[in-house]
């Protein structure tokens, strides 16, 4: 399991233990961006993906933002306006600069970037030690969700870097790692599960964000899963019977972006002399069959499931089939940074945590009887919920200590830097 569950919350939330995590994983953001030279930081290569740099200024303005200048009356800023250039989209904490132009800020440069973050990070460890209980109780929480919203963001840079570099026809690497080339794929089999009641949504024992709650019961019908993701074979097998030239497969809306975009394969995808390549973070490489397709949106996934005559899982079904599943898999810190053929040898449900988010055929809606945080906090997630779908388990850039089951991600129907695939549902 991983390690944010089975703790209690009166330690949870312990001082000490939120110092110990606020530290790992602020260290956690600078192993990840050690790779880039100071070029890299800077670039914004589409509107929905910002630079490095904003991400790591972003994470510090949440903490100062939301701890310090909250909790601390005397509290001073590095900069005054550091709140306008690395605000996101919070609307009640002030007017945000342009999401758009993130990558024309030339200045503040890294360098200053990284004494920002040196600075929150001085302040806030003060902050945790030195503050008394009354105000801990308080702030404890924010602390908490400012930890985990800084593992989002480490997700982030490395979907936003992949996505800067493969626009450089270099294709340079963040980092060469060796991946096994397989062509082995395991048989595709069925687990069935009954139909009923059954709870989803977080219970409150561990950290989650307010989108997970209220738990509750929901019904579901006779249903069965694919014990296994869908692999990069089973997807080239779709594309050479003509799935994204057959408009019978697909969403009016998906169809029109097919042809608008001129999409003939997952992103990052091209051939050369007759073989499909796909770029990766450790640069371009031979399409890997047994690996998990990635990088398809949840047009793809959807018509991919049409074309095998079933259909992609609810969210519900999917958290109901892995409630009993131990949350394991490959995450960032086994530092892949690319989805891996599977392992597993045994019977039932395999790579439900990790590789790659799962589209769901769920639209992103609050649960019956959803309130979203209080004040600005509130905007976190409430605000999102249109025409956005929800996708579960994680991936390859996700941290292990983040996951859940209850974890609900969200994205537009034709997002594809994300690293999401699918598993197939009947």
């Amino acid at each position: 399991m991983n390690s944010s569950q089975n703790i209690v919350e009166s330690d949870r939330l312990s001082k000490a233990h939120l110092l110990e995590q606020f530290r790992k994983i602020r260290s956690f953001t600078h192993q990840i961006t050690d790779p880039l030279e100071v070029e890299d930081f800077v670039i914004q290569p589409m509107e929905n993906a910002s630079p490095a740099k904003w991400h790591l200024a972003h994470t510090s303005w949440f903490f100062e933002t939301f701890v310090l200048g909250k909790f601390l009356p005397d509290f001073e800023s590095l900069h005054p306006q550091y709140a306008y250039f690395f605000n996101s989209y919070y609307l009640q904490t002030g007017v945000p600069f342009t999401r758009a132009k993130r990558g024309l800020l030339s200045r503040p440069t890294v360098k200053e970037v990284f004494e920002y973050r040196a600075y929150v990070n001085e302040q806030m460890e003060a902050f945790i030690q030195n503050t008394d209980e009354h105000t801990w109780k308080e702030a404890a929480s924010v602390v908490e969700i400012g930890n985990h919203h800084e593992q989002q963001h480490q997700e982030l840079i490395l979907t936003d870097l992949k996505y800067l570099f493969a626009q450089n026809p270099l294709l340079p690497e963040y980092l060469n790692v060796e991946v096994e080339y397989s062509e082995k794929i395991a048989d595709l089999n069925w687990v069935a599960f009954e139909q009923g009641l059954v709870e989803v949504g977080s219970k409150g024992d561990e950290f989650t964000y307010d989108n997970e709650h209220p738990h509750h019961r929901t019904f579901v019908q006779d249903f069965e899963l694919s014990d296994r993701l869908i692999t990069n074979a089973e997807y080239l097998e779709f594309m050479k019977a003509g799935g994204y030239e057959r408009s019978e497969y697909w969403l009016d809306e998906g169809w029109s972006t097919v042809k608008k975009e001129e999409w003939k394969a997952p992103l990052y995808w091209f051939e050369r002399e007759g073989s499909w390549f796909n770029y990766t973070l450790s640069g371009a490489r031979q399409v890997n069959p047994a690996e998990p397709v990635t990088h398809i949106s949840y047009f793809e996934a959807d018509a991919f499931a049409r074309w095998k005559g079933v259909r992609l899982p609810t969210e519900q079904e999917w958290e109901f089939a892995s409630q009993n599943l131990e949350i394991k898999g490959n995450f960032v810190e086994d530092q892949a940074f690319h989805p891996v053929p599977l392992k597993e040898k045994e019977a039932g449900i395999k790579q439900m945590f990790g590789d790659v988010w799962e589209w769901t055929m769920s639209s992103y809606a609050p649960y019956p009887g959803y309130k979203p945080l209080p004040g600005a906090l509130g905007e976190y997630n409430g605000k999102f919920m249109a025409n956005q779908y929800v996708l579960r388990g994680g991936s390859c850039a996700t941290s292990n200590s983040h996951i859940r089951r209850t974890y609900r991600n969200f994205f537009p129907s034709n997002a594809r830097w994300q690293f999401s695939g699918l598993r197939l549902a009947r």
